[in-house]
C-alpha cells in the first residue's frame, strides 16, 4: 500500500472521529423535569422569564452571579444560576434558551440566548394590513 494512501486513510479516520464525538456533545432541548431527573447531565431549555419572581444581580457585590426564574414550555417555573453577568436588556427578552445542568435546587446554567422582540413586527403588521 502505498504511504499517501495510509496517511488518506489516517486523515479520514481522523475526521470521522472528530465529527462523531462533536455529535456526541450537542445538549438536548427539554423541560425542567427531564432536567431535574438527570442531574449533572447538560440540557437546553427554552422558556420564559417569570417577571413575577426578583432576579438576584448585584454588580458591585458579585459580577458574576447572576440568579432568576424561567417557566419551560410545559409551565414549570424554576430558579436559574448563571455564573456571569446579566445580558443586556434582559428583561425585554422575548424567550431565553439556557444551556446547564440541574444541581442541587437549581439550574446552573452556564450559556445563555436571548430573543429579543423583533423591531420589525409592527412593520409585518403594516404591510399584511394593505
Amino acid at each position: 500500500m502505498k504511504k499517501s494512501s495510509v496517511i488518506a486513510l489516517v486523515l479520514i479516520a481522523v475526521c470521522l472521529s472528530v465529527i462523531l464525538s462533536l455529535v456526541g456533545d450537542f445538549s438536548q432541548d427539554t423541560t425542567f423535569a427531564t432536567a431535574m431527573d438527570k442531574p449533572n447531565k447538560s440540557f437546553q431549555i427554552v422558556g420564559t422569564l417569570d417577571t413575577l419572581q426578583p432576579m438576584e444581580y448585584d454588580a458591585i457585590k458579585d459580577p458574576n452571579h447572576f440568579a432568576f426564574f424561567v417557566k419551560d414550555k410545559e409551565g414549570m417555573t424554576k430558579r436559574v444560576v448563571f455564573k456571569g453577568t446579566k445580558p443586556m436588556d434582559f428583561e425585554r427578552s422575548e424567550s431565553v434558551t439556557l444551556t446547564g445542568s440541574y444541581v442541587g435546587d437549581a439550574f446552573q446554567c452556564t450559556k445563555i440566548l436571548t430573543k429579543c422582540p423583533s423591531k420589525y413586527k409592527n412593520d409585518k403588521e403594516f404591510v399584511a394590513s394593505k
